[in-house]
C-alpha cells in the first residue's frame, strides 16, 4: 500500500508541474502581447506628437539700398521691404515666419535699375534715364518709343530759351550732292536743313508734359543738352544723381539747439525740443530721471487719485516723410517686471489725447507689447502729437499706468 502512495504522489507532483509551467507559458505569452501592444502605442504616439512650434525666427536685415517696414521676428508676423528710388526689388517683398522657425521667401536685395545700359533707343535717339523708368529722346525724323518709326519733320513744341547756349549750329556734310545736317545730343532740328539751327531739348518739360515718371526726385533743372537734378535745402544729391538724402544736422553739430534743449533731426531740418514734466497737482508730483523721461514721486497709501495718475511719463520723437505708404507700425510699448517681483499678467493700450486721433491707432502686437500704427497718410509739413498710455494688471487688479508722450514731424517731402 505504500508503494502505491508513493506512485500516487509522483503522479500528482508531474501534474502539478506540468500545470505550473503551463501557467508559466501562458503567463510569459501575455507578457510579450502586453509589451508588444505598448511599445506599437509608443511608436503611434511618437510620431503623431508635433515638433513644439518655435516662438521666432532669425532677425531680418533691410537690403542694401533698401528699406525694411516691421520688427517682430514672431510666428505669422510678417516683414516688407522696399528699395530706394533707381533700385528694384529681387527676392520676396513680403516674408512671413514660419511655425518651423524659418521665414518664407527668398533673401530680398536691391539692384540698381539702369534701363540704358541695353541701349534701347534705335537710329540715333538719345537714352534717358528716369527714377525706375527710361525715355528715348528721337532724332526729328524719327518717333516710338524707341525712335522705331519714321515721322513728318514737323519742329517740335518744346519751350525753347532765348539765351544762345540753348542753340547751336547744325554739323552738316556733303554726302552724295546732297547736303546732311545734324544736331549733338540734347538738341532738336529747328527749321530746315541747311537754315536750321539745333535748339536744346528741355529733358524736365517733356518728361512733365507726357506725364511719365519723374527724373528727378526733387527738382529738375534744363541745361543746355541735358539736365540735372536740384534737392531741397537740408538734403544732399545721392551718387545716382537723382535722388535726395536727408542732412543730419544734429549729428554734424550744424544746429543752434541752446543749452538744455535737445536737437532732433527732421526731414531737411531739425527741431529743439524741451521736454517738460507734467506740473505737481494735488498730490500728484514728477521728477525728471532723464532727457526723455519723467517719474511719479511715492503717492500716499490713502490716495487713489495719485496711484491712478501715470507712473512714468516719457517722451518720443520721430521724423517721417509726406505720404508715407500706410500701414506702417511707428511706435512700441512693451513692459517688464522688476527681477524678484511678479509682472502684470495683462496690458491695456489706448490713445489718451492728441491731435492724431483718426491717423493712429494703437493695439497690442503680443502679450506684452503694444504698436502705434499709422493707418492714414499724413502729408506734411505738419507736426502731430498723440498720447499713448499703458495700463497694467494683475490678477485684473489695476497695477500701473505708463504715459508715451510722442511727435511726428512730418517732412513736405517724400523722401
Amino acid at each position: 500500500q505504500s508503494c502505491l502512495s508513493r506512485q500516487q504522489l509522483l503522479a500528482a507532483i508531474r501534474q502539478m508541474q506540468q500545470l505550473l509551467k503551463g501557467q508559466e507559458t501562458r503567463f510569459s505569452e501575455g507578457l510579450r502581447a502586453v509589451r508588444s501592444r505598448l511599445s506599437t502605442i509608443h511608436a503611434s504616439l511618437a510620431k503623431a506628437a508635433p515638433e513644439p512650434p518655435a516662438a521666432s525666427c532669425p532677425a531680418l536685415q533691410a537690403p542694401a539700398d533698401g528699406r525694411k517696414f516691421g520688427s517682430k521676428y514672431l510666428v505669422d508676423h510678417e516683414v516688407h521691404f522696399a528699395c530706394d528710388p533707381g533700385f528694384q526689388l529681387l527676392g520676396s517683398s513680403t516674408r512671413m515666419c514660419q511655425a518651423n522657425g524659418s521665414w518664407t521667401g527668398q533673401e530680398p536685395r536691391c539692384a540698381e535699375i539702369s534701363e540704358c545700359s541695353s541701349s534701347p533707343c534705335q537710329n540715333g535717339g538719345t537714352c534717358l534715364e528716369g527714377l525706375g523708368h527710361f525715355k528715348c529722346l528721337c532724332p526729328p525724323q524719327w518717333t516710338g518709343t524707341a525712335c522705331q518709326y519714321q515721322a513728318q519733320t514737323a519742329p517740335p513744341t518744346w519751350n525753347v530759351t532765348d539765351d544762345p547756349a540753348f542753340s547751336r549750329q547744325p554739323r552738316c556734310a556733303q554726302i552724295a550732292q546732297t547736303q546732311q545736317c545734324s544736331c549733338d545730343p540734347g538738341f532738336h532740328m529747328s527749321g530746315t536743313a541747311p537754315n536750321g539751327i539745333c535748339q536744346d531739348l528741355n529733358e524736365c518739360e517733356v518728361y512733365q508734359q507726357e506725364g511719365g515718371p519723374r527724373l528727378c526726385a526733387h527738382a529738375c533743372v534744363n541745361i543746355p543738352g541735358s539736365f540735372r537734378c536740384s534737392c531741397p535745402a537740408g538734403y544732399v544729391l545721392l551718387g545716382d544723381g537723382k535722388s535726395c538724402e536727408d542732412i543730419d544736422e544734429c549729428s554734424l553739430s550744424q544746429d543752434n539747439c541752446t543749452s538744455g534743449s535737445t536737437c532732433i533731426n527732421t526731414g531737411g531740418g531739425f527741431q529743439c525740443v524741451t521736454p517738460r514734466c507734467p506740473p505737481a497737482a494735488g498730490n500728484v508730483s514728477y521728477v525728471r530721471t532723464s532727457p526723455f523721461q519723467c517719474e511719479r514721486n511715492p503717492c500716499p497709501m490713502e490716495s487713489r487719485s495719485c496711484h491712478q495718475a501715470p507712473k512714468t511719463v516719457s517722451f518720443h520723437y520721430l521724423a517721417l516723410p509726406s505720404k508715407l505708404q500706410t500701414p506702417a507700425p511707428l511706435f512700441r510699448m512693451a513692459t517688464a517686471a522688476a527681477p524678484g517681483r511678479p509682472g502684470p499678467d495683462s496690458l491695456r493700450f489706448g490713445i489718451a489725447g492728441g491731435s492724431g486721433r483718426g491717423h493712429l491707432v494703437v493695439q497690442r502686437s503680443d502679450r506684452h507689447t503694444g504698436e502705434l500704427i499709422l493707418v492714414q497718410s499724413l502729408q506734411g509739413p505738419r507736426t502731430v502729437h498723440v498720447d499713448v498710455d499703458m495700463a497694467e494688471y494683475l490678477d485684473r487688479v489695476f497695477l500701473a499706468k505708463h504715459l508715451s508722450k510722442i511727435t511726428l514731424f512730418v517732412s513736405p517731402y517724400e523722401f
